[in-house]
């Protein structure tokens, strides 16, 4: 009865099943009992689950007539079978009692390896069971050590889950024994067993802090769209209402900031905007660049980049400390947000003005005055004349038919000549057709990408997007952009492939 009790004992302490230590326990009596009889021995433990008796027993199974016999002392032919069971059949085991071991101190040493290995795997088993399914779940826990910024922290006895270096709050003091609230962001297994990834910096670990806060939140009246974190500093967080009668934002401050506070408190001190969430990007925009002013937006829904005009003496605001400011809003909104000056967006403007007039001018062979009623009526790209119907163009001040007419041949000649301008530069460079239809270049870069040695679209698909910035500047692209270009040049390895894996 005490190994039951030991068993229970066990299995209460490491909260797994008493079955699991009992097995256990059998395979490490096996262990004990092979190396007392011979690790070759076929040795079956059993220990009764309601006495507590140990049965130790060897096993012996016969063969086939002529089965190749592998382990002399665990296998027996038919005959050698029958010399001890008269009435043995090819696939019965010859069972023999063994006497109770006496533990040596090596027996028991190993016994007890045996034991709190198994425990091991099985308390690492239960912990991915019970935790897999809690990502995005906060935790209350203790420090329980500090390793070169790493924290690994009990969670209320039942697990360990680490705060890795950087996913704690930047210049927050942890130390051994304090009570720390996490967010669980990943559970994996790995080999030397489940790991339970926490986080305090994680965007979403505020997104449920107000959720415990804010009842509105978790009640789902009020939903947090987006979240932007500069873990220890700065944050803004994005929210709308689904009751037109309850102000989000008021919600979230509470009475006299009260429950902001809490979060903030939380969080080491961290500064929270909290921004009402739109459907109009613009207007969102605005919000999210909250405190700062803003005058105007200009809106590039293709690349989703928008400039926006503050006052002058908004700029440093608008922008905030080391960017800060416009940084986040830009990763609140999803959209790559420019700052300029009124001034600044003025004299763009008027650059943007001469540089298509002049355009229009070498291309369509016309004066300055035709050229900039082109501009004015928006037109910025010698194709668009070509696209355009005679009977709008007729509509433009000082224009008639003759003269429409006659744009759009001068237009198709001179696209023409630069496309043939084009193909003979294709040509002399070596570059593939398929790099020429890449999506989301310009012929110009392409012509740029050749002169680079990037002839294929698989030269293309080869690149870094930080390499492809490089080799066409940064005024031509961002990051962001170079990385979803060479995603599209990859397309068509990920196709190749899943027409593989249908075929097979």
């Amino acid at each position: 009865m005490e190994l039951l009790q030991v068993a229970d004992t066990v299995a209460r302490e490491k909260n797994i099943d008493r079955e699991i230590v009992l097995e256990a326990m059998e395979e490490a009596i096996q262990k004990a009992g092979r190396s007392k009889y011979g690790h070759e021995q076929d040795i079956r433990a059993q220990i009764d689950r309601k006495s507590g008796i140990i049965e130790l027993k060897r096993y012996r199974e016969v063969m086939e007539e002529n089965a190749e016999i592998e382990n002399e002392v665990a296998q027996l032919t038919p005959e050698q079978a029958k010399r001890i069971k008269p009435d043995a059949q090819p696939g019965d085991f010859l069972i023999d009692d063994l006497p109770p071991l006496d533990f040596g101190r090596i027996a028991a040493q190993t016994a007890k390896q045996v034991i709190m290995q198994k425990v091991r795997e099985a308390e690492r088993a239960r912990q991915y069971e019970e935790f897999k399914d809690r990502v995005g779940e906060i935790i209350n826990g203790v420090v329980k050590r500090v390793e070169y910024g790493n924290v690994t922290i009990d969670i209320q006895g039942r697990a360990e889950g680490l705060i890795r270096r950087d996913e704690t709050i930047p210049r927050e003091p942890l130390n051994v024994n304090d009570r720390v609230r996490a967010i669980i962001y990943e559970v994996r297994e790995e080999p030397r067993g489940p790991q339970i990834f926490l986080s305090r910096s994680h965007p979403e670990f505020m997104a449920k802090l107000f959720t415990q806060e804010v009842p509105e939140i978790y009640d789902g009246i009020i939903e947090i769209k987006s979240v932007a974190r500069d873990p220890g500093s700065r944050a803004k967080i994005a929210v709308v209402s689904r009751d037109g009668s309850i102000d989000p934002v008021g919600a979230c401050v509470g009475m006299r900031g009260s429950r902001v506070q809490a979060v903030v408190n939380e969080l080491g001190g961290e500064k929270i905007d909290i921004v009402p969430w739109s459907e109009d990007i613009a207007s969102f925009v605005v919000n999210a660049l909250q405190p700062a002013a803003v005058a105007k937006v200009v809106l590039d829904e293709e690349k989703k980049r928008m400039d926006v005009v503050v006052p002058d003496e908004q700029l440093s605001l608008a922008i905030g400390r080391r960017g800060q400011n416009v940084r986040l809003a830009s990763i609140l909104t999803g959209w790559d947000i420019d700052i300029m000056t009124e001034a600044e967006e003025s004299e763009r403007r008027a650059e943007e003005f001469r540089t298509r007039s002049a355009l229009f001018m070498e291309a369509l062979d016309v004066d300055d005055v035709i050229a900039h009623l082109l501009v004015a009526e928006g037109f910025s790209k010698v194709q668009e004349i070509v696209d355009t119907p005679i009977y709008e163009l007729n509509e433009i001040e000082g224009f008639e038919e003759e003269i429409s007419t006659e744009l759009q041949n001068r237009a198709k000649n001179w696209l023409a000549a630069k496309a043939a301008e084009l193909k003979e530069k294709q040509e002399s460079l070596g570059i593939k057709d398929d790099l020429m239809t890449a999506e989301g270049l310009l012929p110009s870069q392409i012509l740029k990408l050749g002169e680079e040695g990037v002839k294929t679209l698989d030269d293309l698909a080869d690149l870094a997007g930080d390499e492809l910035v490089e080799i066409l500047g940064e005024d031509q692209l961002t990051v962001r952009e170079a990385n979803d270009i060479i995603m599209k040049a990859r397309a068509h390895w990920f196709e190749g492939e899943e027409e593989a894996a249908q075929a097979s």
